[in-house]
Protein backbone atom coordinates (compact mmCIF):
# COMPACT_ATOMS: atom_id res chain seq x y z
CA UNK A 1 0.00 0.00 0.00
CA UNK A 2 1.43 3.12 -0.79
CA UNK A 3 1.22 6.11 1.52
CA UNK A 4 2.04 9.79 1.53
CA UNK A 5 2.66 11.78 4.19
CA UNK A 6 -0.38 12.99 6.83
CA UNK A 7 -0.71 14.31 10.49
CA UNK A 8 -2.04 11.96 12.50
CA UNK A 9 -3.86 12.03 16.11
CA UNK A 10 -3.78 9.42 18.57
CA UNK A 11 -6.88 8.55 20.15
CA UNK A 12 -5.73 7.50 23.64
CA UNK A 13 -7.03 9.48 26.23
CA UNK A 14 -2.94 11.63 26.51
CA UNK A 15 -2.84 13.35 23.73
CA UNK A 16 0.68 13.73 21.94
CA UNK A 17 1.88 16.38 19.58
CA UNK A 18 1.09 15.86 15.45
CA UNK A 19 4.70 14.25 13.57
CA UNK A 20 4.87 14.91 9.65
CA UNK A 21 5.12 11.41 7.87
CA UNK A 22 7.42 11.74 5.22
CA UNK A 23 7.17 8.42 2.60
CA UNK A 24 9.87 8.36 0.06
CA UNK A 25 9.21 7.70 -3.65
CA UNK A 26 12.22 6.75 -6.01
CA UNK A 27 12.52 9.54 -9.01
CA UNK A 28 12.55 8.47 -12.33
CA UNK A 29 15.75 8.33 -14.18
CA UNK A 30 17.67 11.68 -14.94
CA UNK A 31 17.63 12.37 -19.06
CA UNK A 32 19.55 15.00 -20.65
CA UNK A 33 17.70 18.09 -22.49
CA UNK A 34 18.99 20.76 -25.12
CA UNK A 35 17.67 22.74 -27.07
CA UNK A 36 14.46 21.95 -25.65
CA UNK A 37 14.78 18.28 -27.26
CA UNK A 38 16.17 15.22 -25.13
CA UNK A 39 19.44 13.71 -25.64
CA UNK A 40 19.47 9.93 -25.82
CA UNK A 41 22.08 8.47 -23.36
CA UNK A 42 25.11 8.47 -25.75
CA UNK A 43 24.39 10.27 -28.69
CA UNK A 44 26.10 13.92 -29.16
CA UNK A 45 25.55 17.63 -27.94
CA UNK A 46 26.51 19.84 -30.89
CA UNK A 47 27.64 23.12 -30.42
CA UNK A 48 30.11 25.39 -32.38
CA UNK A 49 33.37 26.44 -30.98
CA UNK A 50 33.43 29.41 -29.08
CA UNK A 51 29.94 29.67 -28.34
CA UNK A 52 27.83 28.68 -25.57
CA UNK A 53 25.51 25.38 -24.96
CA UNK A 54 22.83 25.49 -22.18
CA UNK A 55 21.64 22.13 -21.44
CA UNK A 56 19.49 20.59 -19.04
CA UNK A 57 19.59 17.25 -16.44
CA UNK A 58 15.72 16.77 -15.31
CA UNK A 59 15.06 13.60 -12.82
CA UNK A 60 11.14 13.35 -11.71
CA UNK A 61 8.56 12.14 -9.63
CA UNK A 62 10.71 12.21 -6.65
CA UNK A 63 9.89 12.63 -3.08
CA UNK A 64 12.05 14.14 -1.85
CA UNK A 65 14.11 15.67 -5.09
CA UNK A 66 17.15 14.08 -6.36
CA UNK A 67 19.95 15.72 -6.34
CA UNK A 68 21.84 16.58 -9.70
CA UNK A 69 25.50 16.89 -10.62
CA UNK A 70 27.23 17.59 -13.76
CA UNK A 71 30.55 16.15 -15.08
CA UNK A 72 32.81 16.77 -17.94
CA UNK A 73 34.63 13.67 -18.39
CA UNK A 74 35.91 13.17 -14.72
CA UNK A 75 35.65 16.76 -13.61
CA UNK A 76 32.61 18.21 -11.93
CA UNK A 77 31.35 20.89 -12.97
CA UNK A 78 30.63 23.11 -9.75
CA UNK A 79 30.28 26.46 -9.99
CA UNK A 80 28.80 26.32 -14.05
CA UNK A 81 25.10 24.58 -12.89
CA UNK A 82 22.06 25.53 -10.42
CA UNK A 83 19.19 23.14 -9.27
CA UNK A 84 15.65 23.83 -8.93
CA UNK A 85 12.86 21.82 -7.40
CA UNK A 86 9.60 22.09 -8.30
CA UNK A 87 6.46 20.16 -7.30
CA UNK A 88 4.48 17.73 -10.05
CA UNK A 89 1.47 19.30 -11.66
CA UNK A 90 -0.02 16.44 -11.79
CA UNK A 91 1.34 14.76 -8.33
CA UNK A 92 1.99 17.70 -6.14
CA UNK A 93 2.81 15.34 -3.36
CA UNK A 94 6.05 14.56 -6.26
CA UNK A 95 9.09 16.73 -7.04
CA UNK A 96 11.00 17.66 -10.08
CA UNK A 97 14.70 18.36 -10.01
CA UNK A 98 15.85 20.53 -12.56
CA UNK A 99 19.55 21.41 -13.31
CA UNK A 100 20.80 23.75 -15.79
CA UNK A 101 24.71 24.62 -17.29
CA UNK A 102 26.22 26.42 -19.55
CA UNK A 103 29.03 25.29 -21.30
CA UNK A 104 31.40 27.60 -23.51
CA UNK A 105 32.61 25.18 -25.94
CA UNK A 106 36.36 25.03 -26.87
CA UNK A 107 37.66 22.71 -29.30
CA UNK A 108 39.90 20.91 -27.20
CA UNK A 109 36.18 19.60 -25.74
CA UNK A 110 35.34 17.83 -28.62
CA UNK A 111 34.31 14.26 -27.83
CA UNK A 112 34.08 14.20 -24.11
CA UNK A 113 31.57 12.87 -22.26
CA UNK A 114 28.81 14.96 -20.41
CA UNK A 115 27.04 13.50 -17.62
CA UNK A 116 24.57 13.91 -15.47
CA UNK A 117 24.14 12.23 -11.50
CA UNK A 118 20.98 12.05 -9.81
CA UNK A 119 21.38 10.99 -6.36
CA UNK A 120 18.82 9.49 -4.05
CA UNK A 121 18.76 7.24 -1.00
CA UNK A 122 15.75 5.31 -3.08
CA UNK A 123 17.64 3.84 -5.58
CA UNK A 124 19.20 0.59 -5.43
CA UNK A 125 22.85 2.18 -6.30
CA UNK A 126 22.05 5.52 -4.46
CA UNK A 127 22.52 7.30 -7.93
CA UNK A 128 21.57 7.31 -11.53
CA UNK A 129 23.70 9.04 -14.25
CA UNK A 130 23.18 9.87 -17.80
CA UNK A 131 26.08 10.13 -20.59
CA UNK A 132 25.76 12.27 -23.75
CA UNK A 133 28.60 13.15 -26.12
CA UNK A 134 30.40 17.03 -26.47
CA UNK A 135 30.31 17.49 -30.05
CA UNK A 136 32.21 20.78 -30.68
CA UNK A 137 32.40 21.92 -34.21
CA UNK A 138 35.12 24.19 -36.01
CA UNK A 139 36.33 25.14 -39.15
CA UNK A 140 39.03 23.29 -40.53
CA UNK A 141 42.90 23.95 -40.18
CA UNK A 142 45.75 21.75 -42.08
CA UNK A 143 49.09 20.96 -42.09
CA UNK A 144 51.19 19.75 -44.77
CA UNK A 145 53.60 16.47 -44.52
CA UNK A 146 55.84 14.86 -47.34
CA UNK A 147 57.38 18.12 -48.35
CA UNK A 148 61.06 16.73 -50.00
CA UNK A 149 64.14 17.50 -47.75
CA UNK A 150 66.74 17.88 -50.74
CA UNK A 151 66.56 18.32 -54.70
CA UNK A 152 63.85 16.09 -56.37
CA UNK A 153 65.37 14.76 -59.53
CA UNK A 154 63.14 13.77 -62.35
CA UNK A 155 62.13 10.44 -63.49
CA UNK A 156 64.00 9.33 -59.83
CA UNK A 157 62.40 10.58 -56.58
CA UNK A 158 58.96 9.58 -56.14
CA UNK A 159 56.79 12.57 -54.07
CA UNK A 160 53.52 12.48 -52.13
CA UNK A 161 52.64 15.09 -50.33
CA UNK A 162 49.72 14.91 -47.39
CA UNK A 163 46.98 17.88 -46.53
CA UNK A 164 46.18 16.58 -42.60
CA UNK A 165 43.06 18.10 -41.85
CA UNK A 166 41.96 19.03 -38.26
CA UNK A 167 38.29 19.90 -38.23
CA UNK A 168 34.84 18.73 -37.19
CA UNK A 169 33.25 17.81 -38.84
CA UNK A 170 35.04 16.11 -41.35
CA UNK A 171 36.68 18.71 -44.31
CA UNK A 172 36.61 17.83 -47.76
CA UNK A 173 40.06 18.69 -49.39
CA UNK A 174 41.27 20.51 -52.31
CA UNK A 175 44.74 20.86 -53.91
CA UNK A 176 45.31 23.59 -56.88
CA UNK A 177 48.24 24.70 -58.57
CA UNK A 178 48.90 28.31 -58.72
CA UNK A 179 48.46 30.13 -61.98
CA UNK A 180 45.48 27.13 -63.28
CA UNK A 181 42.32 26.81 -62.54
CA UNK A 182 41.58 23.09 -62.31
CA UNK A 183 41.73 21.30 -59.07
CA UNK A 184 44.69 19.05 -59.13
CA UNK A 185 43.58 16.73 -56.46
CA UNK A 186 40.27 16.11 -54.34
CA UNK A 187 42.45 13.30 -52.09
CA UNK A 188 44.42 13.85 -49.27
CA UNK A 189 47.51 12.94 -51.07
CA UNK A 190 48.93 14.73 -54.32
CA UNK A 191 51.21 11.65 -55.27
CA UNK A 192 53.72 11.93 -58.18
CA UNK A 193 55.18 8.90 -58.96
CA UNK A 194 57.88 9.39 -60.72
CA UNK A 195 58.17 13.13 -60.17
CA UNK A 196 58.44 15.15 -63.35
CA UNK A 197 59.90 18.67 -64.35
CA UNK A 198 56.34 19.53 -65.50
CA UNK A 199 55.48 18.80 -62.53
CA UNK A 200 57.54 21.68 -61.06
CA UNK A 201 55.53 24.51 -59.35
CA UNK A 202 53.76 25.89 -56.54
CA UNK A 203 50.53 23.93 -54.85
CA UNK A 204 48.52 24.84 -52.35
CA UNK A 205 45.68 22.90 -50.11
CA UNK A 206 42.82 24.18 -48.86
CA UNK A 207 39.84 22.57 -46.62
CA UNK A 208 36.32 22.89 -46.25
CA UNK A 209 33.67 21.84 -44.10
CA UNK A 210 30.25 22.70 -43.17
CA UNK A 211 31.66 25.72 -40.63
CA UNK A 212 34.25 27.19 -42.85
CA UNK A 213 37.44 26.68 -44.61
CA UNK A 214 40.64 26.61 -43.70
CA UNK A 215 43.56 29.13 -44.70
CA UNK A 216 45.55 27.59 -47.79
CA UNK A 217 48.58 26.57 -47.16
CA UNK A 218 51.36 26.33 -50.23
CA UNK A 219 54.40 24.10 -50.99
CA UNK A 220 56.95 24.49 -53.86
CA UNK A 221 57.69 21.67 -56.13
CA UNK A 222 61.28 22.20 -57.84
CA UNK A 223 61.90 19.10 -60.24
CA UNK A 224 66.05 18.93 -60.75
CA UNK A 225 66.69 17.31 -64.21
CA UNK A 226 69.94 17.40 -66.23
CA UNK A 227 71.17 19.85 -68.87
CA UNK A 228 69.54 19.23 -72.31
CA UNK A 229 71.32 20.59 -75.37
CA UNK A 230 68.77 22.64 -76.86
CA UNK A 231 71.04 24.29 -79.74
CA UNK A 232 74.19 24.99 -80.88
CA UNK A 233 75.30 27.11 -83.74
CA UNK A 234 76.80 27.33 -86.31
CA UNK A 235 76.41 23.94 -88.72
CA UNK A 236 78.40 21.00 -87.78
CA UNK A 237 80.87 21.54 -90.40
CA UNK A 238 82.06 25.54 -90.75
CA UNK A 239 84.61 26.92 -92.61
CA UNK A 240 86.56 30.40 -91.97
CA UNK A 241 89.46 32.40 -93.55
CA UNK A 242 92.66 32.29 -91.87
CA UNK A 243 92.90 35.08 -89.47
CA UNK A 244 89.14 35.74 -89.40
CA UNK A 245 86.29 35.91 -86.60
CA UNK A 246 84.15 32.98 -86.07
CA UNK A 247 81.61 32.81 -83.24
CA UNK A 248 80.21 29.39 -81.49
CA UNK A 249 76.57 29.70 -79.35
CA UNK A 250 74.87 27.11 -77.59
CA UNK A 251 71.74 26.67 -75.63
CA UNK A 252 70.99 24.07 -73.07
CA UNK A 253 67.98 23.75 -70.47
CA UNK A 254 68.21 22.48 -66.84
CA UNK A 255 67.36 22.44 -63.64
CA UNK A 256 69.89 24.07 -61.79
CA UNK A 257 70.82 26.18 -64.47
CA UNK A 258 73.54 24.67 -66.18
CA UNK A 259 77.40 26.30 -66.59
CA UNK A 260 78.71 26.24 -69.93
CA UNK A 261 81.76 24.98 -71.55
CA UNK A 262 83.24 25.13 -74.91
CA UNK A 263 85.66 22.62 -75.64
CA UNK A 264 87.95 22.20 -78.46
CA UNK A 265 89.23 18.37 -78.77
CA UNK A 266 93.22 18.59 -80.01
CA UNK A 267 94.75 15.31 -81.09
CA UNK A 268 98.15 14.20 -79.46
CA UNK A 269 98.66 11.29 -81.53
CA UNK A 270 97.71 9.98 -85.15
CA UNK A 271 96.19 7.01 -83.25
CA UNK A 272 93.03 8.82 -81.90
CA UNK A 273 94.00 10.28 -78.44
CA UNK A 274 93.75 13.93 -77.95
CA UNK A 275 93.77 16.44 -75.29
CA UNK A 276 90.48 18.86 -74.45
CA UNK A 277 91.04 22.82 -74.16
CA UNK A 278 88.71 24.49 -72.79
CA UNK A 279 88.25 27.94 -75.09
CA UNK A 280 85.56 29.47 -73.01
CA UNK A 281 83.69 28.72 -70.44
CA UNK A 282 80.31 30.98 -71.35
CA UNK A 283 77.21 30.19 -73.69
CA UNK A 284 79.37 32.25 -76.22
CA UNK A 285 82.58 31.25 -78.08
CA UNK A 286 83.89 33.94 -79.95
CA UNK A 287 87.61 33.94 -81.37
CA UNK A 288 88.57 37.24 -83.15
CA UNK A 289 91.59 36.05 -84.90
CA UNK A 290 91.36 32.56 -86.34
CA UNK A 291 94.25 30.60 -86.80
CA UNK A 292 95.24 26.75 -88.03
CA UNK A 293 95.39 26.00 -84.24
CA UNK A 294 91.70 26.55 -83.98
CA UNK A 295 91.26 24.12 -86.39
CA UNK A 296 89.54 20.91 -85.63
CA UNK A 297 86.21 19.78 -83.44
CA UNK A 298 84.51 21.87 -80.91
CA UNK A 299 81.76 20.80 -78.73
CA UNK A 300 79.62 22.69 -76.08
CA UNK A 301 79.47 20.87 -72.48
CA UNK A 302 76.68 21.93 -70.08
CA UNK A 303 76.75 21.05 -66.64
CA UNK A 304 74.45 21.08 -63.41
CA UNK A 305 74.71 19.50 -59.98
CA UNK A 306 71.80 17.51 -58.36
CA UNK A 307 72.36 16.14 -54.63
CA UNK A 308 75.89 16.51 -55.26
CA UNK A 309 76.26 14.62 -58.33
CA UNK A 310 77.87 16.61 -60.99
CA UNK A 311 74.98 16.16 -64.36
CA UNK A 312 76.99 16.57 -67.74
CA UNK A 313 75.84 16.88 -70.94
CA UNK A 314 77.88 17.00 -74.41
CA UNK A 315 76.51 18.19 -77.51
CA UNK A 316 77.25 17.06 -81.04
CA UNK A 317 80.50 17.98 -82.28
CA UNK A 318 80.84 21.15 -84.55
CA UNK A 319 84.41 20.79 -86.88
CA UNK A 320 85.89 24.03 -88.05
CA UNK A 321 88.10 24.41 -90.84
CA UNK A 322 90.63 27.10 -91.52
CA UNK A 323 91.70 28.09 -95.19
CA UNK A 324 94.51 30.20 -95.71
CA UNK A 325 98.35 31.00 -96.50
CA UNK A 326 100.75 28.96 -94.60
CA UNK A 327 101.21 29.40 -91.02
CA UNK A 328 104.52 28.61 -89.33
CA UNK A 329 103.79 27.95 -85.54
CA UNK A 330 105.63 30.21 -83.39
CA UNK A 331 108.05 28.34 -80.59
CA UNK A 332 107.17 25.04 -81.58
CA UNK A 333 110.61 23.79 -79.55
CA UNK A 334 111.44 27.25 -78.31
CA UNK A 335 113.22 30.05 -80.15
CA UNK A 336 116.91 28.82 -79.30
CA UNK A 337 118.67 25.13 -80.02
CA UNK A 338 121.51 24.61 -77.69
CA UNK A 339 123.79 21.93 -79.17
CA UNK A 340 127.36 20.71 -77.98
CA UNK A 341 130.37 20.29 -80.39
CA UNK A 342 130.47 17.76 -82.20
CA UNK A 343 126.95 16.59 -81.42
CA UNK A 344 123.63 16.30 -83.95
CA UNK A 345 121.29 19.15 -84.39
CA UNK A 346 117.72 18.84 -85.39
CA UNK A 347 116.26 21.79 -85.98
CA UNK A 348 112.32 21.51 -86.23
CA UNK A 349 109.19 23.45 -87.19
CA UNK A 350 105.46 23.35 -87.95
CA UNK A 351 103.56 24.48 -90.24
CA UNK A 352 100.03 24.49 -90.86
CA UNK A 353 98.21 25.33 -94.41
CA UNK A 354 95.50 24.69 -96.57
CA UNK A 355 95.70 24.22 -99.12
CA UNK A 356 98.83 21.55 -98.40
CA UNK A 357 102.60 23.82 -99.02
CA UNK A 358 103.61 23.38 -102.58
CA UNK A 359 107.00 24.79 -101.69
CA UNK A 360 109.14 24.89 -98.55
CA UNK A 361 112.82 25.61 -98.04
CA UNK A 362 115.19 25.65 -95.35
CA UNK A 363 117.61 28.77 -95.61
CA UNK A 364 120.58 30.62 -93.96
CA UNK A 365 122.96 32.68 -95.48
CA UNK A 366 123.32 31.87 -99.27
CA UNK A 367 122.48 28.29 -98.88
CA UNK A 368 118.97 27.12 -100.04
CA UNK A 369 118.02 23.44 -98.68
CA UNK A 370 114.75 21.86 -99.66
CA UNK A 371 112.94 18.91 -98.00
CA UNK A 372 114.21 15.69 -99.28
CA UNK A 373 118.09 16.97 -100.06
CA UNK A 374 121.28 18.05 -98.34
CA UNK A 375 124.44 20.03 -98.83
CA UNK A 376 127.36 18.50 -97.10
CA UNK A 377 126.45 17.45 -93.34
CA UNK A 378 123.05 19.82 -93.84
CA UNK A 379 119.93 17.41 -94.25
CA UNK A 380 116.46 18.52 -94.49
CA UNK A 381 113.55 15.58 -94.20
CA UNK A 382 110.41 15.45 -96.05
CA UNK A 383 107.61 17.27 -94.78
CA UNK A 384 105.65 14.91 -92.13
CA UNK A 385 102.38 14.77 -90.95
CA UNK A 386 101.33 16.42 -87.84
CA UNK A 387 99.18 15.34 -85.24
CA UNK A 388 97.04 17.70 -86.29
CA UNK A 389 94.72 17.96 -89.45
CA UNK A 390 96.59 20.48 -92.12
CA UNK A 391 100.04 20.53 -90.17
CA UNK A 392 103.29 19.26 -91.49
CA UNK A 393 106.27 19.09 -89.77
CA UNK A 394 110.04 20.34 -91.27
CA UNK A 395 113.03 19.20 -89.57
CA UNK A 396 116.23 20.03 -90.74
CA UNK A 397 120.01 17.76 -89.37
CA UNK A 398 123.47 19.12 -88.79
CA UNK A 399 125.92 16.75 -88.14
CA UNK A 400 129.30 17.17 -86.52
CA UNK A 401 128.12 21.22 -85.42
CA UNK A 402 130.99 23.59 -84.80
CA UNK A 403 131.19 27.27 -83.91
CA UNK A 404 130.36 28.32 -87.47
CA UNK A 405 127.11 26.40 -87.62
CA UNK A 406 125.62 29.09 -84.66
CA UNK A 407 123.68 31.10 -86.67
CA UNK A 408 119.81 31.46 -87.55
CA UNK A 409 118.22 29.48 -89.74
CA UNK A 410 114.87 30.05 -91.31
CA UNK A 411 111.75 28.30 -92.89
CA UNK A 412 109.91 29.63 -95.79
CA UNK A 413 106.26 28.12 -97.21
CA UNK A 414 104.48 28.98 -99.84
CA UNK A 415 100.89 27.67 -101.27
CA UNK A 416 98.72 28.66 -103.23
CA UNK A 417 96.88 31.24 -100.84
CA UNK A 418 100.72 32.90 -99.85
CA UNK A 419 103.77 32.74 -97.94
CA UNK A 420 104.95 32.55 -94.58
CA UNK A 421 109.03 32.66 -93.13
CA UNK A 422 109.92 31.96 -89.37
CA UNK A 423 113.66 31.59 -88.14
CA UNK A 424 115.69 29.54 -85.14
CA UNK A 425 118.58 30.04 -83.67
CA UNK A 426 120.97 26.95 -83.49
CA UNK A 427 123.53 27.85 -80.56
CA UNK A 428 127.07 25.60 -80.44
CA UNK A 429 128.62 25.58 -76.98
CA UNK A 430 131.57 24.27 -76.09
CA UNK A 431 133.67 24.98 -79.18
CA UNK A 432 135.36 28.64 -78.29
CA UNK A 433 135.46 29.70 -74.41
CA UNK A 434 131.93 30.96 -73.70
CA UNK A 435 131.96 35.03 -73.58
CA UNK A 436 131.74 36.27 -70.02
CA UNK A 437 128.74 37.95 -69.31
CA UNK A 438 127.74 42.00 -69.66
CA UNK A 439 127.33 41.90 -65.65
CA UNK A 440 130.72 39.40 -65.10
CA UNK A 441 132.76 41.86 -67.47
CA UNK A 442 131.33 44.98 -65.24
CA UNK A 443 131.85 43.58 -61.55
CA UNK A 444 136.20 42.43 -63.71
CA UNK A 445 136.32 46.37 -64.68
CA UNK A 446 134.91 47.92 -61.38
CA UNK A 447 137.39 45.74 -59.53
CA UNK A 448 140.20 47.06 -61.47
CA UNK A 449 139.38 50.71 -61.45
CA UNK A 450 139.08 50.50 -57.42
CA UNK A 451 142.62 48.77 -57.69
CA UNK A 452 144.19 51.43 -59.71
CA UNK A 453 142.70 54.86 -58.06
CA UNK A 454 144.03 52.83 -54.24
CA UNK A 455 147.46 52.58 -56.06
CA UNK A 456 147.27 56.40 -57.15
CA UNK A 457 146.24 57.79 -53.80
CA UNK A 458 149.17 55.29 -52.13
CA UNK A 459 151.68 56.80 -54.27
CA UNK A 460 150.75 60.60 -53.54
CA UNK A 461 151.02 59.48 -50.10
CA UNK A 462 154.04 58.53 -50.33
CA UNK A 463 155.54 61.56 -52.21
CA UNK A 464 154.20 63.59 -49.85
CA UNK A 465 155.62 61.74 -46.97
CA UNK A 466 159.22 61.85 -48.62
CA UNK A 467 159.15 65.46 -48.98
CA UNK A 468 158.59 66.02 -45.20
CA UNK A 469 160.96 63.36 -44.44
CA UNK A 470 163.48 65.47 -46.61
CA UNK A 471 162.71 69.03 -45.17
CA UNK A 472 163.35 68.01 -41.88
CA UNK A 473 166.31 66.18 -42.40
CA UNK A 474 167.59 69.30 -44.23
CA UNK A 475 167.08 71.75 -41.61
CA UNK A 476 169.15 69.66 -39.32
CA UNK A 477 171.64 69.47 -41.59
CA UNK A 478 172.05 73.63 -42.03
CA UNK A 479 171.71 73.91 -38.26
CA UNK A 480 175.06 71.56 -37.52
CA UNK A 481 176.55 73.45 -40.59
CA UNK A 482 175.95 76.87 -38.75
CA UNK A 483 177.41 75.50 -35.39
CA UNK A 484 180.44 73.70 -37.59
CA UNK A 485 181.26 77.19 -38.84
CA UNK A 486 181.12 79.14 -35.91
CA UNK A 487 183.21 76.92 -34.03
CA UNK A 488 186.24 77.21 -37.22
CA UNK A 489 185.70 81.11 -37.22
CA UNK A 490 186.52 81.00 -33.49
CA UNK A 491 189.47 78.58 -34.09
CA UNK A 492 190.56 80.69 -36.76
CA UNK A 493 190.66 84.03 -34.84
CA UNK A 494 192.38 82.27 -31.76
CA UNK A 495 194.78 81.26 -34.32
CA UNK A 496 195.31 85.19 -35.54
CA UNK A 497 195.43 86.25 -31.82
CA UNK A 498 198.71 83.83 -30.85
CA UNK A 499 200.03 84.50 -33.68
CA UNK A 500 200.17 88.11 -33.20
CA UNK A 501 201.27 87.54 -29.93
CA UNK A 502 203.97 85.76 -30.26
CA UNK A 503 202.20 82.08 -29.03
CA UNK A 504 203.09 78.83 -30.66
CA UNK A 505 200.23 76.30 -31.54
CA UNK A 506 200.10 73.47 -29.42
CA UNK A 507 201.50 70.42 -30.96
CA UNK A 508 200.71 66.92 -29.90
CA UNK A 509 203.12 65.24 -28.05
CA UNK A 510 204.34 61.72 -29.50
CA UNK A 511 204.31 61.02 -25.57
CA UNK A 512 200.45 61.27 -26.03
CA UNK A 513 200.36 59.11 -28.84
CA UNK A 514 201.58 55.78 -27.11
CA UNK A 515 199.73 52.73 -26.06
CA UNK A 516 196.87 54.71 -24.65
CA UNK A 517 194.54 56.38 -26.65
CA UNK A 518 195.33 59.47 -28.46
CA UNK A 519 193.82 63.17 -26.79
CA UNK A 520 193.35 66.14 -28.97
CA UNK A 521 193.57 69.05 -26.90
CA UNK A 522 190.12 71.10 -27.21
CA UNK A 523 192.08 74.44 -28.83
CA UNK A 524 193.74 72.39 -31.46
CA UNK A 525 190.70 71.11 -32.64
CA UNK A 526 189.38 71.44 -36.23
CA UNK A 527 191.71 74.75 -36.85
CA UNK A 528 194.20 75.29 -39.46
CA UNK A 529 196.62 77.61 -40.53
CA UNK A 530 195.51 81.05 -41.33
CA UNK A 531 198.77 81.44 -43.32
CA UNK A 532 197.59 78.35 -45.21
CA UNK A 533 194.03 78.83 -45.76
CA UNK A 534 191.42 81.45 -46.52
CA UNK A 535 188.43 81.73 -44.38
CA UNK A 536 185.43 79.71 -46.04
CA UNK A 537 183.20 81.78 -47.32
CA UNK A 538 179.24 79.93 -46.42
CA UNK A 539 176.60 80.62 -48.42
CA UNK A 540 173.31 79.10 -47.10
CA UNK A 541 170.42 79.46 -50.21
CA UNK A 542 167.07 77.88 -49.09
CA UNK A 543 166.10 74.69 -50.61
CA UNK A 544 170.10 73.99 -50.97
CA UNK A 545 170.46 70.21 -52.49
CA UNK A 546 172.68 67.59 -50.47
CA UNK A 547 175.24 67.78 -52.69
CA UNK A 548 175.76 71.52 -52.36
CA UNK A 549 176.36 70.94 -48.26
CA UNK A 550 178.70 68.19 -48.94
CA UNK A 551 180.98 70.38 -50.73
CA UNK A 552 180.06 73.14 -47.89
CA UNK A 553 181.25 70.72 -45.40
CA UNK A 554 184.26 69.46 -46.92
CA UNK A 555 186.78 72.75 -45.61
CA UNK A 556 185.73 71.25 -42.24
CA UNK A 557 188.89 68.39 -42.41
CA UNK A 558 189.96 67.14 -39.33
CA UNK A 559 194.23 67.76 -39.56
CA UNK A 560 197.32 67.43 -37.63
CA UNK A 561 198.22 71.24 -35.86
CA UNK A 562 201.00 72.81 -38.10
CA UNK A 563 203.92 73.91 -35.63
CA UNK A 564 205.23 77.85 -37.09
Amino acid sequence: MRSTASDFTTQDALTSRPVRLIVRVEPQAPRIEYKASAVLPGHNVTVKAGEKATVKCVSRYGNPPAKLKWFLGDEELIAKSNQTNSPEADNRRTWSALSVIEISAEKSQNGRMLRCVALHESYPSKSLSVDVRLDVTYSPEVRLVGTPPNDVEEGRDHVVLKCITDSNPPANVIWRRVGKQEISSLEESLQFRPVFRRDSGTYTCQAQNSIGSSQPISVALDVKYAPDIESIRPDRVTTSQLFHPVTFTCTANGNPAPTYEWIQKIPTSLGGEYIEVVRSTESRLHIANITYEHQGEYFCRATNVINGNEKRKLSDGITLQVVGPPHIIRHVGGREIVVMRGEEALLRMVVCADPRPRNSTWLWGSVQVQPGSGVGKYQADDLNQDRREDCYEARLRITDVDAADSRNYYLSVENDRGSDKYGIHLAVRGSYPEPLAMATLLTIGTGCLLVFLLCVLLAVYAIRTERCCFARKLLIGIKADEKAYIRHAKCIEKSDIDSTMGRKTPRIEASMMGNGPMTIPGEAMYCSSPARRPHPQHTILAGSSPEAIKVRRAAMVLQAPTRV
